[in-house]
C-alpha cells in the first residue's frame, strides 16, 4: 500500500475538515479537494504511476451517511478528480462509490488504539463487484490518516477483490502520540510504504 497525504492535521488544515465532516459544510469539500489534488501530484507522476485508476472513497455505513446526509470521503474524491482532470486530462481517474462498501456499523476510530481500531474494522468492508476491480490500480480516498487501520482494512478487501494495487491519499496526516513517526517528505512529496 503507499499512501500520501496533503499535510498536518492540525491548524486550518484541522478546522477545515471538521467543517466539512462535523458541521456539515459541503463547500468546503472544493477547497479540500484541490488541497487533495496537490498531494496526488505526486502519485501521478511518480514513474511507476498507472495511467487509469478507479478512485474509490471510503465507504461510509449507509446509516451513517443517512444520518450526516453525505459522505465526507466522497465529496474529497469528487473534488479532487474535477481539479485533477483540470489539470491532467490525459489521466484516466474513473470515480466509483460502488465498489467497497461498508457493511457493519463500527464505532468512531477517534480516540481508540491501534489495535482497538483493527477490531473495529474487522469485517467492516466488503467488495460487492470483484469482477469490476480485478486487474485494476485503485486510489482509495479518505480525509485523515491516523494509523492506517482504515487504509488497510480497505485495502485488503480491494486486493482480495482482485485490485492490482491500491494508493491512498488523505488530506491530513495525524501526528500524534502512540503513533509510529513516518519520513516528513511523506506530506506532499512522498509515499509511506506499508505492509498491507
Amino acid at each position: 500500500m503507499k499512501a500520501v497525504a496533503y499535510g498536518n492535521y492540525h491548524g486550518e488544515l484541522r478546522s477545515l475538515v471538521h467543517l466539512l465532516k462535523y458541521e456539515g459544510m459541503q463547500p468546503v469539500a472544493r477547497r479540500l479537494g484541490k488541497l487533495l489534488a496537490d498531494s496526488l501530484e505526486t502519485v501521478v507522476s511518480s514513474a511507476d504511476a498507472p495511467r487509469q485508476m478507479l478512485v474509490i472513497p471510503v465507504p461510509m455505513h449507509p446509516v451513517k451517511q443517512r444520518q450526516r446526509g453525505f459522505n465526507h470521503a466522497e465529496l474529497l474524491a469528487r473534488a479532487a478528480m474535477a481539479e485533477m482532470r483540470r489539470r491532467h486530462p490525459q489521466l484516466g481517474l474513473h470515480l466509483e462509490s460502488s465498489l467497497l462498501k461498508r457493511v457493519r456499523v463500527t464505532l468512531s476510530q477517534a480516540g481508540l488504539t491501534t489495535h482497538q481500531r483493527r477490531q473495529n474494522l474487522r469485517g467492516a468492508f466488503f467488495a460487492p463487484l470483484p469482477g469490476r476491480l480485478a486487474g485494476r490500480h485503485v486510489l482509495l480516498i479518505d480525509d485523515i490518516y491516523t494509523t492506517g487501520a482504515t487504509a488497510r482494512a480497505c485495502s485488503r478487501v480491494l486486493m482480495n477483490a482482485g485490485a492490482a494495487s491500491v494508493r491512498v491519499a488523505t488530506v491530513a496526516r495525524a501526528q500524534r502520540e502512540g503513533v509510529a513517526s513516518w519520513d516528513p517528505s511523506f506530506l506532499r512529496t512522498g509515499f509511506l510504504q506499508s505492509a498491507g
